[in-house]
C-alpha cells in the first residue's frame, strides 16, 4: 500500500521524472573537499494533493547549505530521430531541468507523481573538516511530521586546485535585454549582467564573450540581433574613424569583479564562412547608422580599412588595460570547407593586426589548422581524433546540437553522467579549452523571435532542449538548472584529478581511470552509468585522505 508520503534519497546525477516510478536510490553519504559545491537529491511522493508541504532544514552547515525545488519545463524536441541508445527517453513532453528558489519554504505534493529537491552544500572554505548530518523534514501546514531524511557529508581537509581550464559559455548580452525588456547598457541591465556573470563565474566559466560588436551567431542571413556594442564608432570622413572604450572599459572592470579572468572579442566576420563583416553601429552626421552588416563584403576595402584602424587601436587599449595576456579574438564561426578562401582571406586581413594575440575558432575541418589559417582551433568532440593525432596544442573543443551520438553532451533527455563525464575527458587529454555556444539564448534558431524558456526549451524546434542555454530568466536573476550545476561537478572531478596527480603522478592518475574498464576512455567511450563516476570520485576523495594523513603524520 503507498504510503501517505514517500521520500527517498538519490545522487545528483539522477533526473527524477514525475510521470514513472523512481528506481534509483542513492547513498545517504558522500564526501567533498573544503572548496567544493556538494549536491544530492530528496524525491518525495505525496498520494494525494498537498498544496503545502513545509521543508525543514537542520544541520551545522545550514548558512551554507540552499534547498531548491526541481521544476519541469517542456520539451517538444528532445533529441533528433537518429539518436544513439545512451538517452532516457526520446518523447516530447515535461522534463526536470530549472532549480526553483523555495522562497516561501513549501512544496507542492501532487498525487503520485515523484518530484525531487535538489539541496547544495557549499562550504565556501569556511567550515572545519569533519562529518555533518545534514536533516531534512517534510510536514504538513498543521505542523505534523510526514518523513524526515538524514545524509551524512564528510568535509575533507583538503583544497581544490585552481581551474586550469579555460571555459566559456558563449554569453549573450542582447538576450538579457530582451527578455527583462530594459535598455542595452541601461543600468538595469549592467546589474542583470553582474547577476549572470557571476553566476556563471561561480559555475567554472572563466572566459567571457565580449561584444566589441554585436556578434555574429545565430542570425538569419539579412537579418539583425538588438545592438549590443561595447565600442563606440564615429565616422569622421571618407573612410575615416574615431572609437570610444569607456564602455568597454565598465564592461572589463565588471568582469574582473565577479571572476572572469579571459575575455573573448566576438568575431570579426559573420558565422559560416566569414563573407560578411558583423552589424556595426557608427555616429554619422550626429546621427547613429548601420555602416557595416550582410552588406558588407567581407574582404572589401571599406572594411579593410575599417579594422586597419580599429584593430591597432583595440590592441593598444588592451595593453593599456593590463589583459593582453588573457585576451583572445575570433575570426568567424564553424567555417566548412567550401568556406576556406572566404576565411583565408579574412584571417589575411587582421594576420598581422592580431599577431600577439591567440586567434581560436570553432571548426571541425583540420585544413585549417594545417594550412596555418588558425591558431588555436576548436574542433567538435566527435571530430578531434585528426587534432589528437597530430597533437594539436593548445587543445580546444566543444560541442553542440550537432554531437548527440556517442560523445558528452547535456540535453535534457540524456542521463547527467554524459554531463558529468566530460570532467574526465578533459583531464585525460589535458585539454586547454572548452567551448559551448549556449549560456543563455533566449531566442528562436537564427534570431526569428523571442522564446519564454520556461515555456520553449529547444529554440522553436531548433536545436533539441538544453542545447541554447544553461539557466533560465528568474524575477530576481538566474535560475541555475540541473546541467549546469552538474557540469560544475564535472570541472571540480577534474580539478580533483589534477590534485591527485600532483601527489602520485599523471600516469598513475590515467592508470586508476582506466582500471578494469574493457576500452580506455576517449571522447566518444566511456562508462555510461553514473555509479562508475560516483565510485571514482569518492576513491579519488579517498586517495587524498590518505595523502593528508600521511602529511600530518610526517609533519
Amino acid at each position: 500500500m503507498t504510503q501517505k508520503f514517500e521520500t527517498r534519497i538519490i545522487h545528483s546525477l539522477v533526473k527524477v521524472f514525475p510521470d514513472e516510478e523512481l528506481q534509483a536510490a542513492g547513498p545517504v553519504k558522500g564526501s567533498a573537499l573544503l572548496n567544493e559545491v556538494f549536491s544530492y537529491q530528496i524525491a518525495f511522493r505525496a498520494q494525494h494533493l498537498m498544496p503545502a508541504v513545509k521543508v525543514k532544514l537542520e544541520s551545522k552547515l545550514e548558512e551554507w547549505i540552499t534547498v531548491r525545488s526541481i521544476g519541469l519545463v517542456p520539451s517538444e524536441l528532445p533529441i533528433y530521430h537518429d539518436h544513439d541508445e545512451d538517452v532516457l527517453r526520446a518523447t516530447p513532453g515535461l522534463y526536470p531541468d530549472p532549480l526553483i528558489p523555495l522562497t516561501d519554504g513549501v512544496v507542492r505534493g501532487y498525487p503520485g507523481q515523484w518530484r525531487s529537491l535538489w539541496i547544495t552544500v557549499d562550504p565556501k572554505n569556511q567550515v572545519e573538516p569533519g562529518l555533518y548530518p545534514i536533516v531534512i523534514q517534510f510536514e504538513t501546514e498543521s505542523g505534523e511530521k510526514l518523513a524526515e531524511e538524514r545524509f551524512d557529508l564528510e568535509i575533507i581537509g583538503a583544497h581544490l586546485p585552481q581551474q586550469q581550464l579555460v571555459h566559456t559559455q558563449w554569453f549573450h548580452t542582447d538576450c538579457l535585454a530582451t527578455q527583462y525588456q530594459t535598455g542595452v547598457f541601461s543600468e538595469k541591465h549592467w546589474g542583470l549582467l553582474e547577476q549572470y556573470i557571476q553566476t556563471a563565474v561561480d559555475h567554472g566559466i572563466n572566459m567571457l564573450l565580449t561584444p566589441i560588436f554585436t556578434p555574429p551567431l545565430d542570425t538569419e542571413v539579412g537579418g539583425e540581433r538588438p545592438t549590443v556594442q561595447l565600442v563606440d564608432v564615429e565616422v569622421t570622413g571618407e573612410n575615416e574613424y574615431r572609437f570610444g572604450f569607456d564602455r568597454l572599459k565598465r564592461w572589463v572592470d565588471l568582469c574582473e569583479k565577479c571572476g572572469i579572468k579571459y575575455f573573448e572579442f566576438s568575431h570579426l566576420f559573420t558565422q559560416w564562412g566569414a563573407k560578411h563583416a558583423p552589424k556595426i553601429m557608427a555616429k554619422v552626421n550626429g546621427e547613429m547608422q548601420r555602416i557595416f552588416g550582410w552588406e558588407t563584403d567581407a574582404s572589401g576595402e571599406a572594411y579593410h580599412a575599417f579594422l586597419n584602424q580599429l584593430l591597432p587601436q583595440l590592441v593598444n587599449w588592451i595593453r593599456e588595460n593590463g589583459i593582453e595576456n588573457r585576451s583572445y579574438f575570433h575570426i568567424s564561426d564553424e567555417p566548412t570547407l567550401d568556406d576556406i578562401e572566404f576565411y583565408a582571406s579574412a584571417q589575411r586581413i587582421v594576420k598581422e593586426l592580431l599577431s600577439d594575440f591567440p586567434v581560436i575558432d570553432a571548426l571541425s575541418d583540420y585544413d585549417f589548422y594545417e594550412k596555418g589559417l588558425v591558431q588555436t582551433p576548436i574542433p567538435a568532440s566527435n571530430h578531434i581524433e585528426p587534432f589528437l593525432e597530430h597533437e594539436v596544442t593548445p587543445l580546444w573543443t566543444y560541442y553542440c546540437c550537432s554531437q548527440y551520438k556517442k560523445v558528452a553532451n547535456r540535453f535534457f533527455c540524456m542521463p547527467s553522467a554524459r554531463n558529468r563525464i566530460l570532467g574526465y575527458q578533459l583531464y585525460k587529454y589535458n585539454a586547454a579549452g572548452f567551448l559551448h555556444w549556449g549560456y543563455n539564448f533566449w531566442y528562436k534558431q537564427y534570431s526569428k523571435g523571442v522564446i519564454d524558456p520556461f515555456r520553449v526549451t529547444d529554440a522553436g524546434g531548433g536545436f533539441p532542449s538544453g542545447d541554447a542555454f544553461l539557466v533560465y530568466p528568474g524575477e530576481q536573476g538566474p535560475i541555475e538548472s540541473i546541467r549546469m550545476e552538474v557540469m560544475r561537478e564535472a570541472l571540480q572531478d577534474m580539478r580533483a584529478l589534477r590534485l591527485l596527480e600532483a601527489w602520485i603522478g599523471r600516469d598513475a592518475v590515467l592508470a586508476a581511470l582506466d582500471e578494469g574498464l574493457d576500452e580506455e576512455i576517449t571522447f566518444s567511450s566511456y562508462p555510461r552509468d553514473a555509479s562508475w563516476l560516483l565510485s571514482k570520485r569518492e576513491w579519488m576523495n579517498s586517495k587524498i585522505k590518505e595523502h593528508i594523513g600521511k602529511s600530518s603524520v610526517s609533519s
